[in-house]
């Protein structure tokens, strides 16, 4: 006997999903009985090839999704929201219909739900008598003790098999925060000879974003942590290309057409794989506070696409000879008009950290924002047989410095004083903005996240006058390669070693694995666990907590 589900007045005529996410108010009472939906009892699980996923869970929505693999101009599809996995106590439900405008994805943003529910949600075709899995999510509770997140970046398919998502998916955290990089632009054999992207070609067009999207979800590890647990993404560079800015990117050439058509055709296509709450109505604007329980306010932030002015370069300060201008390079980077947020985006930012009321402030962001500055010397040397030596140098000279060693030289001390940001392309870049952004964590308890590196830190956050306002922690990769593809596992630990005396916020480092970060937030701390795994190239792996830190 097929089940009924009530249809209300206001969906009486089913809703086009041509773009963006379908709003799905309270529905009210209704006593239609002409307004009902027949769903078989005979329809099997087809046709849903890339699974379920749903997105951006608060105290009161969610946002639910799916894609439907169909020939046909269009289809419609029935939606579940339910307490139950049998779908007995539906919370509720409605229909949408999707077309090939944004490939057959369906996202529906379910509002005013009670606070504190486990869910469980699925997409039906009644014509075709196919049903999606059935997937699992949640909205948190003001009376919550403890909320967990699995934090994870970059993850690239050419270089190794998802095992870290597996993991994740193991692990017992709530929700996934994604901090960009989802997917890699690159084509075959540039970034990454383990298995080959779909399309094999670099991805420019919105056909290609699409096919390298329906190639990530379709690998199980992900489809199946996405069915299991809800995720808060942001983007990075590579979801457009990589060293994007608000105007261009490192990996955008004039053969491979307008950037800004481009950079359009991306950010449409990561919105209709990974939606969310923001700006329905403008596709370059990702930037958005998620409250979560009244324990975390998650502040997620754009420091790549919106406002971003071109990163610097030490190539353009540097003449025939390899001599650096010295005062040309710090006048820019000084240069209080360098923007990374863009004017509006740093103006919510400020304001909402200034209103934030939960017990933590997490700020979900995309690069390193601790203040990486190594000894000037390393940074032409790195990659040349003379790195190591000079490393070893250096080191020993900051250790006898730390020990206030009477018999250092000046000339030793400026060894070690005389720094510099080794990474451009991260707040570091950006010396004036961070400094304005840091003021505003003044007197709150503020934890940031990063990614982008493909390794692992940990930092505290201080002002330029040497004030800790701050902890940020950064991720490893998903599956890109970190510091030991370029210098080997062994070289990788030493040189964390190194930088850890080295740099002066620097806590630690761990160049070699790859992983996630565990946040577990109570009231009182935010502890967090580096969580890596074995090995990327074989799905047989084993997991390890390597590194473990409480604010």
């Amino acid at each position: 006997m097929a089940s009924n589900l009530k249809r209300r007045n206001f969906l009486r005529n089913s809703l086009l999903v041509a773009s963006g996410i379908v709003l799905a108010p309270n529905f009210i009472s209704c006593k239609d009985d002409d307004d009902i939906f027949d769903i078989p009892d005979n329809t099997t699980e087809k046709n849903f090839d890339l699974g379920v996923a749903s997105f951006d869970p608060t105290n009161s929505q969610v946002i639910i999704w799916t894609r439907y693999s169909t020939q046909e101009v269009s289809t419609k599809l029935i939606w579940q929201l339910a307490k139950d996995a049998n779908f007995k106590n539906i919370v509720r439900q409605g229909q949408v219909e999707t077309d090939a405008t944004r490939d057959y994805t369906v996202a529906i943003e379910v509002k005013d739900l009670a606070q504190n529910l486990k869910l469980y949600y699925r997409f039906v075709n009644v014509e075709d008598k196919a049903t999606s899995p059935v997937g699992e999510t949640l909205t948190f509770g003001t009376d919550l003790s403890e909320i967990k997140l699995a934090v994870a970046s970059c993850s690239n398919y050419a270089a190794g098999y998802f095992n870290v998502y597996d993991a994740m998916n193991q692990s017992d955290a709530d929700v996934v925060v994604h901090l960009g990089d989802y997917i890699y632009e690159y084509g075959e054999n540039i970034y990454g000879t383990f298995r080959d992207p779909e399309p094999k070609g670099e991805i420019i067009t919105t056909d290609d974003y699409r096919k390298r999207y329906r190639q990530y979800r379709s690998e199980k590890p992900l489809q199946e942590l996405h069915r299991k647990k809800p995720f808060i993404c942001v983007w990075d560079d590579h979801e457009v290309t990589n060293d994007a800015y608000i105007d261009g990117a490192e990996n955008h050439q004039k053969d491979e057409g307008d950037y800004g058509v481009r950079k359009a055709s991306a950010l449409q296509v990561y919105r209709e794989y990974l939606p969310n709450t923001t700006n329905l109505q403008n596709d370059a604007i990702i930037y958005r506070k998620l409250q979560l329980g009244n324990l975390i306010d998650l502040i997620m932030l754009d420091t790549r696409i919106v406002g971003r002015d071109k990163q610097l370069a030490y190539a353009d300060f540097t003449s025939a000879t390899g001599a650096i201008d010295a005062a040309a390079f710090q006048q820019a980077w000084l240069d209080p008009n360098r923007t990374l947020l863009g004017s509006n985006q740093k103006t919510w930012f400020k304001n909402e950290m200034t209103s934030s009321s939960s017990a933590w402030q997490i700020i979900g962001q995309q690069i390193l924002m601790g203040k990486m500055l190594i000894p000037a010397e390393l940074l032409a040397l790195f990659g040349r047989p003379e790195f190591a030596v000079a490393l070893g140098e250096l080191t020993q000279i900051k250790g006898r410095l730390l020990q206030n060693d009477p018999t250092l030289t000046p000339e030793e001390i400026a060894r070690v004083k005389t720094v510099v940001p080794y990474n451009l392309d991260a707040w570091d870049g950006y010396f004036a903005e961070r400094e304005e952004v840091l003021a505003t964590f003044k007197d709150k308890k503020v934890v940031v996240l990063a990614g982008d590196t493909h390794n692992a830190w940990q930092s505290d956050l201080k002002t330029a006058s040497g004030e800790k306002v701050g902890t940020e922690v950064a991720t490893s990769s998903v599956s890109s390669p970190g510091f030991e593809s370029f210098v080997g596992a062994q070289g990788a630990e030493q040189l964390a070693g190194a930088l850890q005396l080295l740099i002066d916020d620097l806590n630690f480092a761990n160049l070699v694995d790859r992983g996630f970060m565990k946040l577990t937030v109570t009231a009182g701390a935010v502890k967090t666990d580096w969580t890596y795994v074995d090995t990327i190239t074989d799905t047989n792996f084993s997991v390890v907590v390597k590194n473990t830190l409480t604010v």
